[in-house]
């Protein structure tokens, strides 16, 4: 399938609540980066919260290489910020901070084998997350992918069911060939979060306004992706 084909699968996905997407099950949800459980799953985690079942969120690096060079906010001050912000964020979503967790790993270099999967399996085991969502594997940034590969080694080490939520995936030119044969998985509504969901990704002022202003390399979110995630539903997809 080429790209576009994969997008139009996934705006085609059956709507469904958040029992028939989560089954019941106490999620832990995998973010590369701290944004992007905002940006992927906001809705999701109010939802939850708002019924009193909330998921685990683990923040898997520590987003201190997003400005580099910056004097202003060097890597420790950044990522003390980047934390700062992703408990704000949270706690906009309903979540308490008792269910933020993070690995700290660094930022761009993500490892992706047994160490950090027995690392994520543990914390599925000890919170009682049977479900995990994770990165889509085809989000074209190396964290992500490293995200989407430890996640299926851990899942299948603490026996969690797998889903998977795209986040730069959305951005990927439309003639790109993917190596996908199928897309299954939800849509879940969120109109009635979306205004949350707003704000926890404003939460992050780091990655998408002019807050850092000295790194001519520093990173900041395209309007282009922000765009998409105003969008009154989230995918997540089964498993590959």
């Amino acid at each position: 399938m080429i790209a576009s084909d994969v997008f139009l699968a996934m705006q085609a996905l059956p709507d469904a609540e958040i029992d028939t997407i989560l089954g019941g099950e106490r999620p832990l949800i995998l973010a590369p980066h701290a944004d992007d459980e905002s940006l992927g799953c906001g809705g999701l985690i109010t939802a939850c919260c708002e019924r009193g079942q909330q998921p685990v969120v683990a923040i898997l690096t520590d987003g201190a290489a997003s400005h580099p060079g910056s004097r202003q906010y060097p890597p420790e001050r950044l990522r003390q910020l980047r934390a700062q912000e992703a408990r704000q964020a949270v706690a906009t979503l309903g979540l308490s901070s008792e269910n933020l967790v993070f690995f700290n790993y660094p930022d761009t270099a993500l490892p992706s084998g047994q160490a950090v999967s027995e690392q994520v399996a543990m914390l599925a085991r000890d919170r009682a997350c049977t479900v995990m969502l994770a990165p889509w594997l085809h989000d074209p940034h190396c964290d992500h992918e490293a995200a989407a590969l430890l996640a299926r080694e851990a899942a299948r080490r603490a026996r969690c069911r797998l889903l998977s939520y795209p986040v730069w995936g959305w951005l990927l030119p439309p003639d790109q060939p993917l190596p996908v044969k199928r897309v299954a998985g939800y849509k879940l509504p969120i109109a009635a979060h979306l205004q949350a969901k707003r704000s926890a990704v404003a939460a992050h002022a780091s990655q998408y306004s002019t807050l850092i202003d000295d790194s001519p390399q520093g990173f900041r979110l395209p309007p282009e992706l922000l765009s998409i995630f105003e969008r009154p539903y989230e995918v997540f997809l089964a498993h590959e």
